[in-house]
């Protein structure tokens, strides 16, 4: 391997992302039309995303609910109600915050036919019909409503299959997975032609929007995390849920904020688990299912990016359609890929409730990977912390009922 090869594999892919938006800003201020014809780079950056999404979509949520054990939800209930409850609840967070400080992107949409709602109504027929699409037509015109549709279904179904077709379809899951993590590799190369060119052709206004934009979503995540989760244990354990709150933030979601994977952080959350006396009948279930499908963060951030894509393209969103909104957001992100950035790539899913067509959803994609060095780390913060909090709440409710 060359020296070049090894210092890139030796960086971080946040540390390489760093160099690439600060490379392309300074390219934007220095030489901007230089910069504009590395805009290059992103268009194939944001191609190479358009065209994974689909199929990740596709594969990832079929193989979740198709090796789902039998029974496994009855052990755990409690705690994946509160797990529901809690992404559900920061969606709707993340509406208000968008509604109440909207977010405007540099998009480029001359070449983009767009046919906005008019309303709830327009917004369900288009889901109904959306989700009948022909499964193969649905993958070739990234129609995100019938993959997951089909999704779904084949997942239902092969919850019966044999355990070596279940076997299959895990590790077509998982290299899924790895062609997403290669196209996530050359994030750095398609932040820096991006960055650039954008910078180069809307001037520094962008950059101010980026910001406004990582505001709100880390707004939102605080409120949730201070606020509504609290809330959310306060119900159930009906006392002050600030202390096992602030400790799960503190022995969970740092960890997690560094690590930027809920995957990883598993085994710290087990043992914080077990340091709260939980029981391990329980954790050492809800924790590795709530890796999976506790993703408050991630139903914070495709609703944030969607609200801001809809803002700027003038689209008005009714209650109705906000409410929708949210049970989508929710909905994507129990699916959300465990790799770095997987919650991006089904934002494609919740602007197509808008109308809005996959050129433009992935260049929300490519400004979500822009803004992903602090909006990832808090986003995984948030989830795995989450799951901690969750599970030692149901476990102290359910322990008066044990003795």
């Amino acid at each position: 391997m060359s020296p070049i090869l090894r210092l890139v594999n030796r960086t971080g892919l946040v540390t390489q992302i760093c160099i690439g938006l600060v490379a392309g800003i300074a390219l934007a201020l220095l030489a901007p039309s230089v910069a504009s014809d590395l805009g290059l780079l992103g268009k194939l950056f944001v191609s190479a995303l358009k065209a994974v999404a689909p199929v990740l979509v596709f594969i990832l949520v079929m193989a979740s609910i198709g090796n789902h054990r039998h029974g496994q939800q009855t052990h755990i209930r409690p705690i994946l109600w509160l797990y529901l409850l809690g992404t559900f609840a920061a969606a709707v967070v993340a509406v208000v915050a968008s509604l109440l400080f909207p977010s405007q992107l540099a998009l480029h949409t001359s070449e983009v036919q767009l046919s906005a709602p008019g309303g709830i109504g327009e917004v369900l027929q288009n889901l109904l019909l959306s989700a009948l699409d022909n499964p193969v037509n649905a993958l070739i015109n990234a129609n995100f409503i019938g993959v997951l549709t089909w999704a779904i279904g084949l997942g239902i179904a092969l919850r019966h299959a044999s355990e070596t077709t279940r076997g299959v379809v895990a590790d077509l899951s998982n290299g899924v997975t790895l062609i997403v993590r290669v196209v996530i590799r050359f994030a750095p190369l398609g932040i820096f032609g991006l960055v650039g060119s954008t910078l180069a052709q809307s001037g520094l206004q962008a950059l101010l929007g980026y910001l406004h934009l990582l505001g709100v979503l880390i707004g939102c995540m605080l409120f949730v995390a201070l606020v509504m989760n609290p809330l959310i244990v306060f119900w159930k354990i009906r006392r002050n849920p600030y202390p096992l709150t602030l400790l799960c933030l503190r022995e969970s979601g740092i960890t997690a904020f560094f690590t930027r994977s809920s995957a990883a952080n598993i085994p710290v959350n087990l043992a914080l688990s077990e340091k709260l006396g939980l029981h391990e009948d329980t954790y050492s279930v809800s924790i590795p299912l709530g890796a999976t499908i506790n993703m408050a963060g991630a139903a914070i951030t495709i609703t944030v990016l969607t609200l801001a894509a809809v803002h700027t393209l003038g689209i008005t969103v009714d209650l109705p359609t906000a409410v929708l909104l949210s049970l989508v957001s929710a909905v994507c992100a129990c699916g959300a890929s465990g790799v770095a950035g997987g919650s991006l790539l089904l934002i494609p899913l919740a602007c197509s409730l808008f109308g809005i067509p996959s050129e433009i959803a992935m260049q929300v994609v490519a400004v979500g990977f822009i803004i992903g060095v602090l909006q990832d780390s808090a986003e995984t913060a948030l989830n795995s912390s989450t799951d901690v909090l969750f599970t030692a709440a149901a476990c102290e409710r359910m322990a008066p009922r044990s003795a």
